[in-house]
């Protein structure tokens, strides 16, 4: 019969490490109750007397635009705060989802009617990034800063060959000979490839006809330069994309004067409140969010983005 002591032994080392996973969680929930209090708090950015400090808000757009909920509400909420004189949208992002990015175009728009918004691209400003910056009072971009990438696109997988290799079947009913359009396990229909050059024809329309309003260019010398190609800041500012080259103070100045304050003196730049603190937003920063927007749809997207197509 077997010695049960050894196993006897194994249980106060079991129970201590339960107890120190337990005082571990509890230690980061007050860490993180304290810090989100002194985040909220701090990001309210008041002066001792209970009067705000004015200043210029910056939003930020990174990664791909998947959604604009988040940026669209940001965008409001600087509108409506007095301190906030001018607002500098701050764009990293390759473009996203067609519906998000006009989303986004037409908040900026609507912003900027109420106070001036001023666009400062960062590494990349391409696509969907161009798109919500041309709601924009002025555009400012780095000489290096990639933007460009006038242009639709969606994209579906063909794994018929891989679905023979498996010897993978799929049985469909549908109501209409496009229901199932794009569907993976087989080539595309010329009818459904028709059908969808037309869609994405008439989309990228609309993406010329938001360039030649803002910008005010004649369209064929917009559709001269509309075939998807990206360049950098300096081109851009050659064919009349942006309106100068300058970094993210260039652009909170430039700001600051549109709204009436002190010429050639960096602002205060007000960003939007912390709502929230995890060890996820501790160990990749505050940015952790857009960050992990995924760049791979799980479904068929039309698309004002750069990308690569494997």
């Amino acid at each position: 019969m077997s010695d049960p002591t050894p196993l006897r032994r194994k249980h106060p080392i079991m129970t201590g490490c339960l107890l120190l996973v337990v005082v571990g969680l509890l230690f980061w929930a007050a860490v993180s109750f304290f810090l989100g209090s002194l985040l909220r708090s701090s990001g309210s950015d008041l002066l001792g007397s209970g009067i705000r400090k004015e200043g210029v808000g910056v939003v930020e757009i990174r990664g791909v635009i998947a959604s604009a909920d988040q940026l669209v509400a940001r965008l409001r909420e600087f509108r409506e705060q007095e301190n906030i004189r001018a607002i500098v949208l701050r764009i990293d992002s390759p473009g996203g989802a067609v519906g998000a990015s006009q989303e986004l175009f037409t908040e900026v728009k609507r912003t900027n009617a109420v106070k001036p918004v001023v666009v400062s691209m960062g590494s990349v400003a391409a696509s969907g990034g161009l798109y919500a910056a041309l709601g924009a009072e002025k555009i400012i971009a780095n000489p290096g800063s990639l933007t460009g990438s006038i242009g639709v696109i969606i994209k579906f997988a063909n794994l018929e060959e891989l679905f023979d290799k498996i010897g993978y079947r799929s049985e469909t009913i549908k109501s209409g000979e496009l229901k199932d359009i794009g569907a993976s396990g087989r080539p595309m229909l010329p009818a459904e490839r028709a059908m969808l050059q037309e869609m994405i024809d008439g989309v990228h329309d609309q993406f010329v006809a938001a360039v030649v309003e803002s910008r005010g260019l004649p369209e064929s010398t917009v559709r001269a330069f509309a075939d998807g190609r990206i360049f950098p800041g300096s081109k851009a500012l050659e064919l009349g994309l942006i309106d100068g080259l300058g970094n993210l103070n260039d652009a909170a100045m430039a700001a600051a004067e549109l709204a009436g304050m002190a010429p050639g003196v960096m602002p205060r730049l007000i960003y939007p409140p912390r709502r929230d603190l995890s060890l996820l937003t501790l160990l990749l920063g505050s940015r952790a969010e857009t960050r992990l927007t995924p760049p791979i749809h799980i479904t068929p997207v039309l698309a004002y983005e750069w990308t690569i197509t494997p």
